[in-house]
C-alpha cells in the first residue's frame, strides 16, 4: 500500500529539512521526499497549511497495567498518546507486578502487540519490586528487549546499589531514566515548599530533595561511564547541574515536563489535586530557569510524565492524594503554545526535544523522515485554536490541570509504520 502526504511542510530535524515537501510512504517506509511527487497509486492525504513532522517519542509514561487497569491500561494508554502525536513511547516499571524481570518485559512487549497500535519500548526496573535492595536482572532484560531502566517513582537509595545498577546498565547497553528524590527529605510533603504550602497548611517539598540526588546521580554516571538520563527536572539547579556535568564531559540528558515550565506553585488555585505531582510544581523562578534551560538546548527533551489516577482518589486533599497528571493528549499543544509561539523555541527545535533528541538517546533509528526511516509522522495544525478538554481524552485519567486552557497547535492525524493510528475530527 502506498499514502502519499501532499502539500505538507516538513520538519525534520535529522536533515535539517525546512519546507514544503510531498513524503511518500510505501508500506512500514517512507521511499521518498521531493518538492512534487505523483503517483497514481498512492491513497493522497492533503496536508495543505499543516505541518509534518516525525513522530513524538516519550520517554516517560505510566500505562498502570498490569495491576491498576482502572487507572489506565496499554490499550488506552497508547490510544491517548496516539491522539498527541506520539509513536513510540517508554512505560515505566511501577505496575504490580513490578516489570523486574525478563519474563515481565517480554509480557509487555506481547501485551503492547496485541492491544497498541504504536511502539512501546519497556523500561526495566533498577531493583528486584522497586524495593531498592536486590539488583533486577539487568541482563536478562536487555535481552528481552527493555532499553532503559528506571526505579520511577523513587530513586535508589543505597547508593552502592546504585553504582552497581549502572554499572549493570552501562554493561547491557541501557540509559538510566533517573528519577531523582532524597526519599528522607521529602516527609509526607504534598507540594513545593513556600507561601503557597503555608498558605494551603500542606507539608512543603523542598528544591533540595531533587538537587541532592541529582548531584549524586551525575557524579555517579562520571565515575561508572553509564549512560545517564534526568527525569522531570523541575528546580533551577537542575539545570545548571547539567550544564555543569556536560562541561565536564559526564554524559548527562535530562527532560523537562510541560506543567513544569508553565505552571508555578504560585498558579495552584486552592487545595485541588489535579496539581499535585512528582517533582512538584515549583517557583516561578524554576519555571524560568528550566524554559532557558529548554532554549539553550542544557535540557534536550521534552517528556509528559503521564500519570493516569481513578477520579475518586484525586477528588481527595492534595495532602492525600496520589501524585501525578496526565500530559499525552496535551504536551505538544502546551509546548508549542507557551514554548514555540513566545519565542522561546523554533518549530524545529520543539521537534528535536519531542522526536528526534529521544531517538538519540534510546539509541533507535527514529525521529527522522528520512526516506529508508519508518513511517512514523505525524501532521499537526498549528494555527487551530481550541480549548483542552479532559472530557474527551482517550485516556482513562483525565486529570490534569489544563482542562479548559485555550491553546494553540492541533494534533490532525498520527500514523505508525505506516498505518493511520488516529485522525482528529476536522
Amino acid at each position: 500500500m502506498k499514502v502519499l502526504i501532499k502539500n505538507g511542510f516538513i520538519l525534520d530535524p535529522a536533515t535539517n529539512k525546512e519546507g514544503r515537501f510531498d513524503l511518500l510512504i510505501e508500506g512500514e517506509t517512507i521511499s521518498n521526499v521531493a518538492e512534487h511527487i505523483e503517483d497514481s497509486n498512492a491513497t493522497v492525504i492533503d496536508a495543505s497549511g499543516k505541518y509534518v513532522m516525525p513522530g513524538f517519542i516519550d520517554l516517560h509514561v505510566h500505562l498502570r497495567e498490569p495491576g491498576f487497569e482502572y487507572k489506565e491500561t496499554i490499550q488506552t494508554g497508547a490510544k491517548a498518546a496516539a491522539a498527541g502525536g506520539y509513536t513510540t513511547i517508554c512505560p515505566m516499571p511501577n505496575t504490580n507486578p513490578t516489570i523486574d524481570s525478563p519474563e515481565m518485559v517480554e509480557f509487555l512487549i506481547q501485551k503492547s502487540k496485541s492491544d497498541a497500535k504504536i511502539h512501546i519500548i519497556p523500561v526495566g526496573a533498577v531493583t528486584v519490586g522497586q524495593m531498592g535492595k536486590e539488583l533486577a536482572d539487568i541482563e536478562g532484560m536487555a535481552k528481552a528487549g527493555a532499553l532503559a531502566l528506571s526505579e520511577d517513582g523513587k530513586s535508589v537509595m543505597d547508593v552502592l546499589v546504585y553504582v552497581e545498577g549502572l554499572k549493570a546498565a552501562k554493561e547491557a547497553g541501557l540509559v538510566m531514566l533517573a528519577h531523582c528524590e532524597d526519599r528522607q527529605l521529602v516527609r509526607n510533603g504534598a507540594m513545593n515548599a513556600g507561601k503557597k504550602a503555608e498558605e494551603l497548611n500542606l507539608r512543603g517539598i523542598t528544591n533540595a530533595v531533587e538537587d541532592i540526588i541529582t548531584a549524586r546521580d551525575i557524579f555517579l554516571a562520571g565515575e561508572t561511564g553509564a549512560k545517564l538520563h534526568l527525569c522531570h527536572c523541575s528546580t533551577k539547579a537542575s539545570v545548571a547541574l547539567v550544564k555543569m556535568a556536560k562541561e565536564l564531559g559526564i554524559k548527562v540528558t535530562a527532560e523537562v515536563c510541560p506543567h513544569h515550565f508553565i505552571l508555578s506553585d504560585e498558579d495552584i488555585p486552592g487545595d485541588d489535586a489535579n496539581y499535585k505531582m512528582n517533582p512538584p510544581l515549583r517557583s516561578k523562578e524554576d519555571v524560568e530557569a528550566l524554559k532557558e534551560g529548554l532554549k539553550q538546548n542544557i535540557m534536550e527533551v521534552i517528556s509528559t510524565d503521564h500519570a493516569p489516577h481513578g477520579e475518586e482518589e484525586k477528588k481527595k486533599s492534595m495532602a492525600n492524594a496520589p501524585f501525578g497528571i496526565v500530559g499525552s493528549e496535551t504536551a505538544f499543544c502546551l509546548t508549542y503554545t507557551e514554548l514555540v509561539k513566545t519565542g522561546y523555541l523554533s518549530p524545529m527545535q520543539m521537534v528535536e526535544k519531542m522526536s528526534y533528541n529521544p531517538a538519540k538517546i534510546l539509541g533507535i533509528d527514529k525521529g527522522s523522515l528520512e526516506p529508508g526511516k519508518m513511517a512514523d509522522i505525524v501532521i499537526a495544525d498549528f494555527d487551530a485554536e481550541y480549548e483542552i478538554d479532559a472530557t474527551k481524552f482517550y485516556s482513562k485519567g483525565k486529570n490534569t490541570p489544563f482542562h479548559g486552557r485555550k491553546v494553540s497547535g492541533k494534533v490532525m492525524l498520527t500514523m505508525a509504520a505506516g498505518e493511520v493510528v488516529y485522525q482528529a475530527e476536522e
